[in-house]
């Protein structure tokens, strides 16, 4: 279940990451299809895989490992996420509102400290720092967790039991129903193309 079907009043205002599309597919016990899990035991035929899913066009997907994998991104077609430039812009307007704060209250309440004159800029650094580190940080925590479709009280993905060797000694890839080239055959022939293990279709609960 997605935070959308527990607060359901919530939901129009949800980024779609957030609300369960609607079911296209049914598995073998007739729940709705949440996806299709490929399995690999080596780091080779996962990256093989993941070029080839991402050479299909499938966008709704990722790949698991327990360990980081150089390059894998470019395996998988990942573009430049958008959450700098977020970052970037939501930080200088911090560090602008904290300019214009206190250039505002010095022109309003002139006291002259240690002979400074109330139009000095140099005193207004700390707190223009301060300002613009302070938004930048909670701008990219939001930006984050929006983009990543979080939070999401659960993901069926993680009941499955075999995909706990994700932590361990095993690899895979999943791709989501919800993608807009998911077939429940198709899908599953392809990942079964690449050398995979075993596949399992994983359905919601």
């Amino acid at each position: 279940m997605s935070v959308a079907d527990y607060f359901p009043m919530l939901k129009p205002f949800l980024p779609s990451g957030l609300q369960d599309p609607p079911a296209r597919f049914t598995g073998p016990t007739g729940k709705p299809v949440h996806g299709i899990l490929a399995q690999y035991s080596a780091v080779d035929p996962v990256w093989n895989a993941g070029e080839t899913v991402r050479d299909a066009g499938f966008t709704a997907w990722d790949l698991h490992s327990p360990f980081p994998i150089h390059g894998v991104e470019d395996a998988m077609g990942f573009k430049r996420t958008k959450l700098p430039y977020i970052s970037a812009a939501v930080g200088l307007t911090g560090a602008g509102l904290g300019f214009l704060m206190q250039w505002w209250m010095s022109g309003n309440y002139e006291i002259v400290v240690q002979g400074k004159p109330p139009t000095a800029w140099e005193p207004y650094v700390p707190i223009i720092f301060e300002s613009g580190v302070l938004l930048c940080a909670f701008a990219t925590l939001g930006a984050m967790f929006a983009m990543n479709g979080l939070p999401r009280l659960h993901y069926p993905l993680y009941s499955h039991e075999p995909f706990l060797a994700s932590s361990d000694d095993k690899f895979f890839v999943y791709i989501e129903a919800k993608d807009e080239k998911f077939d429940l055959v198709r899908t599953r022939e392809l990942l079964e193309s690449t050398g995979a293990d075993r596949v399992d279709v994983i359905e919601d609960e």
